[in-house]
């Protein structure tokens, strides 16, 4: 049968006026009424709604040639390219975002703390004794710092800074509503888009022939594309390579800066995880301890607040795909032609998902109660097969950052607590300006090593018997994480396949099989005790 639909659409305009002044409330709203599967309008086109683990897995796990990514993202195909991610069929596109794996792989992610750490440390560097900033202004910069100068590479961190800030400005200036349904209307933001797009591609082609000349054995994303080859041998062009850096900054820059952002506001929110996330920096760190890819894996209580911000703010609250043939939900046949969409914020606050499901809760994420096992629950990332490929390093920069803030400030909120809310009016939500913090330098960090070392401190083990390695294939994006735990176990290949050795192994390697699932950035391992 047919999705319940919601009445009340407006000649030409469908909901359009409701979604736009609040899609958060408007989506809240549609699953009241209708429940997981609802259809709505907007403008000319109809939009089926998936909230719930059930309805959302079906979205998630759907391939390719049934629900398309590329029709519902028309309006970045300007700015990314012609023939580029969105733009391109659907194997191409898959061969693209697979390119940017190796840089975002365990091995490269070790060499990223030292450059984050530094570029936080420059940034505060004129802060001096205390003051009071725009909080997501500074989060803007600093993450558009550390992603630039780990992703793309020491050009454009240093000798292109102020000309690549120019250039991304009128990039993302370029993402209007309008460009939903006309991309190409010749305004003057469109024009200044277009420029911007053009003379990034000039740069990069420079880049790319200094580059030859002396090869650079730098990790990052740039020269991985520079590296890359399609299946059939040919190798990218400045074209393409200029659109997938903008898309690796577009994906990580907003996202991480607003979520920077709210992470502080919470934890000056409720100061008793302000306490215990400080006492965990300054036990595992003291007042000058090295921030690693090792320590910032032992830092659970700041992982799982950090956890808890992106299930109430997660950055992208709705994702969209074109129907290509028709598409079951349940009882539900959607059509092709039409649009569904996931609403990881509104599946977030599902009661019997989430118990308690405003309040801001970071122990759901404890191993008693682990609230985000179910993959299609919390969904910050997405999930399935494209799950965003760049959570690991999203996560592994914003703890490192907080590494550094914690223990060198102490921060208060400007003004009333409920007053920080949500901008629902942004395609990226962020924290509404102004976003005001005072802050103080600290004195002396505290020694709380006792309290620093309760909380998460992985699953514990078994009994003795056999266990059994589980792989879900749609999930695993090859990041190689688990190779580093167990090379025993597991095997990427360069091209991302993940082998596993022995799907039976002997007891002695659960220990190193545990951890391997605990930091596959995906949970695409699950292990079995048998």
């Amino acid at each position: 049968m047919a999705p319940p639909r919601l009445q009340g659409a407006l000649p030409l305009l469908g909901h359009i006026l409701a979604f736009g002044k609040n899609p958060h409330l408007f989506m809240m709203s549609l699953r009241e009424q209708l429940g997981d599967v609802a259809e709505f309008k907007m403008f000319h086109q109809d939009m089926v709604l998936l909230t719930g683990d059930k309805a959302s897995e079906a979205f998630y796990r759907a391939p390719d040639e049934q629900l398309d990514q590329g029709a519902a993202y028309k309006i970045m195909t300007p700015i990314f390219g012609q023939g580029v991610v969105f733009d391109a069929p659907i194997r191409k596109k898959n061969q693209q975002l697979q390119m940017l794996m190796p840089a975002l792989r365990d091995k490269p992610m070790r060499t990223y703390a030292d450059l984050i750490v530094e570029e936080v440390e420059n940034l505060i560097a004129g802060w001096g004794e205390a003051g009071e900033i725009d909080l997501l202004a500074f989060t803007k910069e600093l993450t558009i710092y550390t992603s630039s100068h780990c992703l793309l590479g020491p050009e454009f961190r240093f000798e292109l800074n102020k000309v690549f800030a120019e250039i991304y400005h009128d990039l993302e200036q370029g993402i209007q509503p309008i460009a939903y349904v006309f991309p190409n209307l010749p305004l003057p933001v469109f024009r200044r888009r277009d420029k911007a797009r053009a003379r990034l591609q000039v740069l990069v082609t420079e880049i790319m022939a200094r580059r030859a000349k002396a090869r650079s054995d730098s990790p990052n994303v740039f020269q991985t594309l520079i590296d890359a080859t399609y299946e059939d041998g040919s190798k990218l062009t400045p074209h393409e390579i200029t659109g997938m850096l903008i898309a690796t900054i577009f994906a990580g820059h907003h996202t991480s800066s607003g979520t920077t952002a709210w992470v502080l506001i919470e934890l000056l929110r409720h100061p008793s995880w302000m306490q215990a996330v400080v006492a965990e920096l300054d036990a595992l760190f003291g007042e000058d301890g090295k921030v690693t890819f090792e320590s910032l894996r032992q830092v659970p209580k700041l992982e799982s607040v950090l956890k808890e911000v992106l299930r109430l703010h997660p950055p992208l609250i709705i994702l969209m795909r074109k129907v290509l043939q028709d598409f079951t939900v349940g009882d539900y046949l959607i059509k092709a032609g039409k649009f569904v969409c996931a609403a990881p914020a509104v599946t977030h606050r599902i009661d019997a998902l989430f118990p308690n499901p405003e309040q801001f809760d970071p122990d759901r994420y404890s191993p008693e109660r682990a609230e985000d096992r179910n993959l299609y629950a919390w969904q910050a990332f997405g999930g399935g097969r494209h799950k965003c490929s760049g959570n690991a390093f999203a996560l592994f920069q914003i703890k490192a950052i907080f590494c550094i803030l914690l223990r060198r400030y102490e921060f208060e909120l400007v003004d009333a607590p409920d007053s920080y809310r949500d901008d629902y009016t942004k395609m990226v939500v962020e924290p509404g300006s102004p976003c005001r913090i005072r802050y103080r330098r600290r004195r002396s960090a505290s020694t709380a090593a006792e309290a620093a070392r309760t909380g998460d401190e992985g699953i514990a083990m078994a009994s003795a018997g056999h266990f059994r390695i589980r792989l879900d294939r749609d999930l695993c994006k090859g990041h190689a994480a688990c190779m580093g735990e167990a090379p025993g176990l597991f095997h990427v290949d360069e091209e991302g396949h993940l082998t596993i050795l022995n799907d039976h192994p002997p007891e002695a390697e659960l220990e190193k099989a545990r951890a391997a699932a605990k930091y596959c950035p995906t949970q695409a391992i699950r292990i079995g005790v048998e």
